[in-house]
């Protein structure tokens, strides 16, 4: 059994977390990265977050007290540049799961960069904190009656020349 974790509220109450991950899988759901980073971290510097459980819709609070690594996931990660350093000054690693595909002149995905700055923002990311710690993901994989799989592999293809190395 792990011991109970107390953290101070903004409003100086003291609580129970309900959980204090030493792993966070940040925004699977939501793109925490692409929409909401400058929140994540100001909620990392006051070491919790407050959420809704949706199953029960209590309230719980998440410390990151006990975190040491941040999986972020999102299809625009640009934003996290800004942020990094705060991560190495709490001494939490990171590894980013990048969805990065190409349906741009297809009209699929209007509010993502384009490819070519994403292409460049996964080279400045895998700069900044490391090959291997940077991971694309080419998703959804999607068949039209214009993308055909040859028209898809191309796409993945020639992304993947341009991440190669």
């Amino acid at each position: 059994m792990t011991e109970k974790v107390y953290i101070t509220l903004d409003d100086g109450s003291v609580v129970e977390t309900t959980m204090h991950p030493v792993i966070v899988s940040a925004s699977r759901a939501t793109d925490i990265p692409a929409f909401y980073a400058d929140w994540f971290f100001y909620r990392l510097r006051k070491d919790y977050s407050a959420w809704i459980n949706p199953f029960n819709n209590k309230k719980g609070y998440v410390s990151y007290q006990e975190t040491r690594f941040i999986a972020f996931w999102s299809k625009n990660p640009k934003p996290l540049l800004e942020h990094l350093d705060e991560l190495d000054k709490h001494n939490i690693g990171c590894y980013i799961q990048y969805t990065l595909n190409d349906y741009e002149t297809d009209g699929l995905e209007k509010k993502v960069p384009t490819v070519q700055e994403r292409i460049d923002t996964f080279k400045r990311l895998v700069d900044r904190i490391g090959l291997g710690r940077v991971i694309w993901r080419f998703d959804p994989l999607v068949l039209t009656d214009r993308i055909t799989t040859d028209v898809l592999l191309d796409k993945i293809e020639r992304i993947g020349d341009q991440l190669k190395g």
